[in-house]
């Protein structure tokens, strides 16, 4: 018999079948004949009973190409038709297919598959051996936690995944499994057993409290809260009610820390204790000042090193402790014979502050304390100074002379053009021909004349001078500061140059002459000085004074002569932006005619009478400035790193190659970061 002679004798066999069963005694209560029937396949074609299930239930399959195989099902009591799909399905998940239904179609996919597809079960009538993806939002626990434990409960062929942006579970797996999984995720996904507890204190400093307590459970701390989360454990200080906050997930650790708070809160049998206190970032010195001018009233004009008393009836008296009650003023104006006054102390050496004071009173100043202690943040200065001076000049001109007429006796006539100053005149060019100044000489000499008390010069004719230049200069400094938030910077490039500020010799009939002079140093060449000052909202206060001086001439008779541009200015800049905080543009033209009058002007022979100079020289100079706040190590240690490396490649590139025919020099060589 083939296959599809068995396929036609399938469903009529299971719709009559069950229709003559249920009638019996065995069918089920409630259902009627028509809507019950026996379902009976032995080592039947997955595809046969499908097509017998369809015209049962009247559902379409779809079956993938790789669905293959047999199944058997007995029922030995009729079912209602309803309870057929559902026994199909299951026959299908037992042979490791799964059916997916969307919009009416039922495709019957390999179970590794059907998480891929959208599936919609009919969940009125069940659905529990259909594939469906779930998304489930996790509020207490970690989702990727969560995942190693419901690994095992889901078949091996569907998927679990975690989201930790939002904290969410994807699950694909049979309807039926997602409803267990939802009721254990239900019952995992619940608050710590142990939520933050407040410890009140009455005597100590919640501040010294949550460190101590700290640095005793430091040990398990890190590496065994990551392995195990409810081995989480912090305690903080809250300074404004002098409490302790402490959070575990461990019952018996919590009841551990108020153990320990209760003993370290215990009063003291002395009026006064001392505490020393060691800061991390701000100066003691310092410190101590303020602390001394927050409750005396006013700044003490002090040396580093002093004790002050701070009687109960102090402004800080009135700061107690919840429930104390302050104690009377003491009698003696001594503090040593007082055990209710206080003591601020700063020790230099180790950069702490030595505190004598009653409880209440050194809990205030703990608080101020791990303030003014905060870390504090540091500004790199970047500044751009560029200057750039182009000076040109022009010069020209024809000189006559004749002075034949003055070797000869009897009256005769002499004279000529004489223009410019030494170096540049005829008259100059005869006497020393060496003074020449430079430029393009061109001369008509016819021997030497001799001038009466004078001597000996030559006898030049025609003097005709021509030069031209084109200076350029481009400086660019790049000075950049690092300093403290309110602290001044300061950087110096340059020379320190002596000037003279007075002299004397003795003279006459002095026996033992001793002549000397005065003189000041200044330093000449860049000066940056920068302070400034972070604001809460990033931007950066600058107070700047910036020069830029260099020796001109220090063969004036009365001393040195510089050139100095200075900017003083306060600007505001945002965090890492560029301002520029001042400028010179100059541009002076300077031209000089002399010229023989008459002969001068005279169209075309008039250059010969003519000496002409032209000058014109142009400067900018702008200062730039670009701060960069960093509040962290890593910041500094990036902007460090950037220049570091600049620095090494430079150094790499001015080595000298093996080939080269510079001296082999071994520069020093920086260690590597």
């Amino acid at each position: 018999m083939n296959a599809r002679w068995i396929r036609f004798l399938l469903v009529p066999a299971l719709v009559a079948f069950g229709a003559g069963q249920a009638r019996g005694a065995d069918a089920p209560a409630g259902s009627s004949a028509a809507d019950s029937v026996t379902v009976n396949f032995v080592n039947a074609d997955i595809e046969g009973v499908a097509k017998a299930v369809g015209e049962v239930t009247g559902k379409n399959f779809v079956l993938d190409p790789r669905v293959k195989g047999t199944v058997s099902v007995i029922s030995a009591k009729p079912i209602s038709r309803a309870l057929v799909y559902e026994v199909f399905l299951a026959a299908l998940r037992l042979q490791g297919f799964a059916a997916v239904e969307e919009r009416g179609l039922v495709k019957i996919v390999p179970e590794a598959d059907a998480k891929v597809h959208r599936s919609v079960p009919d969940r009125a009538r069940g659905g529990g051996d259909q594939i469906e993806t779930r998304i489930f939002s996790l509020k207490h626990e970690s989702a990727v936690l969560m995942v190693p434990i419901l690994r095992p409960l889901i078949a091996a062929n569907n998927a679990i995944a975690a989201s930790q942006t939002s904290n969410a579970l994807i699950i694909t797996d049979y309807v039926s499994n997602l409803q267990r999984i939802g009721k254990i995720i239900e019952a995992l996904d619940q608050p710590a057993g142990s939520d933050p507890i407040v410890i009140p204190l009455r005597n100590a400093s919640a501040v010294d409290v949550a460190q101590s307590i700290n640095r005793l459970f430091a040990a398990a701390g890190p590496a065994q809260a990551a392995a195990d989360p409810s081995q989480r454990f912090t305690v903080v200080a809250d300074v404004r009610s002098n409490s302790v906050l402490a959070q575990s997930g461990e019952p018996a650790r919590i009841a551990r820390v108020r153990q320990l708070v209760a003993i370290l809160d215990s009063p003291t049998s002395a009026g006064g204790n001392i505490h020393v206190v060691y800061l991390k970032n701000a100066d003691a010195t310092k410190v101590a000042e303020t602390l001394r001018a927050i409750y005396l009233g006013e700044t003490p004009p002090a040396p580093a090193l002093r004790t002050v008393s701070l009687p109960l009836a102090s402004p800080l008296a009135g700061a107690l402790a919840p429930g104390m009650t302050p104690a009377p003023p003491p009698l003696s104006a001594s503090p040593a014979a007082s055990p209710a006054a206080g003591m601020i102390q700063a020790d230099p050496a180790t950069n702490s502050i030595l505190i004598n004071a009653p409880d209440a009173i050194y809990n205030n100043l703990r608080a101020v304390l791990d303030k003014l202690d905060a870390r504090r943040a540091q500004v790199y200065v970047e500044a751009l100074i560029a200057e750039i001076t182009a000076d040109k000049a022009a010069e020209f001109g024809v000189q006559w002379q004749d002075l034949s007429g003055l070797s000869k006796t009897g009256t005769q006539a002499f004279g000529g053009t004489n223009f410019g100053g030494a170096g540049q005149n005829i008259l100059g060019v005869a006497a020393n021909p060496t003074s020449v100044a430079r430029g393009l000489n061109i001369g008509v000499l016819k021997g030497r004349i001799s001038i009466p008390g004078i001597g000996e010069i030559l006898n030049i004719g025609l003097l005709v001078r021509a030069l031209e230049s084109d200076n350029n200069a481009n400086i660019l400094s790049t000075p950049t500061l690092l300093t403290l938030d309110n602290e001044e910077a300061r950087i110096i490039i340059g020379q320190n140059v002596p000037f003279i500020t007075g002299q004397y010799a003795l003279s006459g009939a002095a026996t033992t002459p001793t002549p000397f002079q005065t003189v000041e140093r200044h330093d000449v060449g860049l000066t940056l000085r920068v302070k400034p000052q972070i604001s809460e909202g990033g931007t950066v206060r600058l107070q700047i004074y910036q020069e830029v001086s260099s020796v001109v001439d220090n063969t004036n008779p009365a001393g040195l002569i510089t050139n100095k541009r200075a900017v003083e200015s306060s600007v505001l800049v945002d965090d890492g932006q560029i301002v520029v905080i001042g400028g010179l543009i100059q541009d002076s033209v300077r031209g000089v005619v002399e010229k023989v009058p008459l002969l001068g002007d005279l169209p075309g022979l008039g250059s010969l009478f003519t000496y002409k100079t032209n000058a014109r020289s142009k400067t900018n100079l702008m200062v730039f400035l670009r701060p960069t706040v960093l509040r962290d190590a890593q910041r500094a240690d990036s902007v460090t790193s950037s220049r570091y490396d600049f620095i090494l490649g430079e150094q790499n590139k001015a080595a000298a190659s093996p080939g080269s025919s510079r001296p082999g020099m071994d520069s020093p060589t920086l260690p590597p970061r």
